[in-house]
This record gives C-alpha cells, sequence and structure tokens, in this order.
C-alpha cells in the first residue's frame, strides 16, 4: 500500500472576522488565517492539494500571526525540489479563488474538481463571489480538467469524497499515511470547528459548522462523518500547520 507524505505549504493569508470560520461564534474576533497549498509526496507522481494565491502578502506582520512564512507559489514548490511544470495532478477541494490561482502555472497537470464546483463558477450566485472564473479558464481550453462526479480513487492511497460544506462541490481528499487516514478538508474552516471550546460543547455540539455553508444542518453532519473517518485531521485554514514542513 502507498504511504504519503503531506507538505503543507502557506501561499497566502486572508484577515477578517473569526466568525467567518465559526459559525455564530467568535462575532468581532479579528482572525488571520493562512491559505495552503498541500504538496502530497509518495509514488511516482507530484500531487498537489489547491494551488492558493497567486501574489500572496508576505509580511512579518501575517507571518507573525500564523506562526510560519509565507511563500510564492514557485518559492514554496522549490522546497521540496519541485516546480510548477513539475506537477503531474491537482485536486481541488473547491474553486473560491485563493485555492486555484495558480493552476495556469501547472501546464503539465491533470486537475480534477468536482463537477458543482465547475457548475458555480461559471454561472455564480451573486453570495459566490469567491468564484473568478478567469483562473481556471486557461487549463480548461488546456483540456487539463478531469471532472469528478462520485466519491472515488484519484490514486491507491487517495480518495476524493464528496463533502458539501462550504460549497456546492467540496472535495474532501483522504490521504493514506504512516500513522492513518488524513483528511484535508473540502470546506474552510479551523481545528476549533472539530473541537469546540467548553461553552460549545456544553450546548451539546460536537463541531462548529462554518461560517460560510451551503446547508448549516447538513454541513455539522457532513463535519462529524469526517472526524469519525480521518485519524488525522487537516482542517483548509488551520494556523498550527504553518509551521510544520510535514505530516505525520
Amino acid at each position: 500500500m502507498t504511504q504519503y507524505k503531506i507538505h503543507p505549504i502557506v501561499m497566502g493569508t486572508k484577515i477578517f472576522d473569526k466568525s467567518m470560520m465559526t459559525y455564530q461564534y467568535n462575532n468581532g474576533v479579528e482572525y488571520t488565517i493562512p491559505i495552503y497549498c498541500w504538496y502530497i509526496e509518495g509514488g511516482d507522481k507530484k500531487i498537489l492539494v489547491d494551488t492558493g494565491e497567486m501574489s500572496p502578502v508576505q509580511s512579518e506582520e501575517r507571518e507573525k500571526s500564523i506562526g510560519g512564512k509565507i511563500y510564492t507559489f514557485e518559492t514554496g514548490l522549490k522546497r521540496w525540489k519541485t516546480a510548477p511544470e513539475d506537477i503531474d495532478i491537482i485536486i481541488h477541494t473547491h474553486l473560491h479563488n485563493d485555492h486555484c490561482e495558480n493552476d495556469y502555472k501547472c501546464v503539465n497537470a491533470e486537475i480534477y474538481v468536482h463537477e458543482k464546483e465547475l457548475e458555480r463558477i461559471h454561472d455564480p450566485h451573486p453570495l459566490d463571489y469567491r468564484y473568478l472564473e478567469d483562473y481556471i479558464e486557461d487549463v480548461e481550453e488546456n483540456g487539463q480538467v478531469r471532472t469528478i462526479t462520485q466519491d472515488c480513487e484519484i490514486l491507491p492511497g487517495i480518495n476524493v469524497i464528496h463533502t458539501p460544506v462550504h460549497t456546492e462541490g467540496g472535495l474532501t481528499v483522504l490521504i493514506d499515511t504512516a500513522e492513518g487516514k488524513a483528511a484535508i478538508t473540502g470546506f474552510c474552516v479551523l481545528m476549533e470547528n472539530f473541537d469546540p471550546p467548553v461553552e460549545i460543547k456544553a450546548m451539546e455540539m460536537e463541531v462548529i459548522p462554518p461560517g460560510t455553508h451551503v446547508n448549516v444542518y447538513e454541513s455539522y453532519d457532513i463535519m462529524l462523518k469526517i472526524k469519525e473517518l480521518a485519524d488525522i485531521l487537516l482542517p483548509l485554514h488551520e494556523p498550527e500547520f504553518a509551521a510544520k514542513d510535514t505530516i505525520p
């Protein structure tokens, strides 16, 4: 069985009200989240989950707030002795702009995306301002996009499951590692969403849905499923991974 190592690379940040991450909780708390590109090492393919921001803000203040260094796409990949043109496979958790801005640089990659994300990015609702089709037009024209319609195996030891929590076409990526199954969530949350503080647990809530969601009740149930399924939880915007080179 192929086992993989996961390298979180910070390729951007956002500063906003923390309640954007934690539904009806942390209102008025300013918070900085890292935006990751995840380099998956193992097997004979070079794999990314998401590609981050094209022009990330790189400042001491933001690096201090997340506890790790912020890279450009090229410098982040170079740390692992690879380059955009070397990437064989990209798997997208979803297509909000901060997760796909560097796709066009990966000219040799097959890009896996759920069909609902492709529908939404080309016909967004007014609430879906985070979708910008400019970032995927080049790769679509180049025939690089592979449409996902159901849960499936991408490679031995790497599977995707449809998790419409944050967006309609969210894909959670399940990766076999030496310490069990890791789940890179297909939705934008923190570790706090999966392990709420005591005052939230006191209300008999086991998880906190994200502040931006498709259906808050379904989101709650899907998050419970992922929490139960994974040995290693990798919430998409958890700052603790900014200081880690490799998981596990």
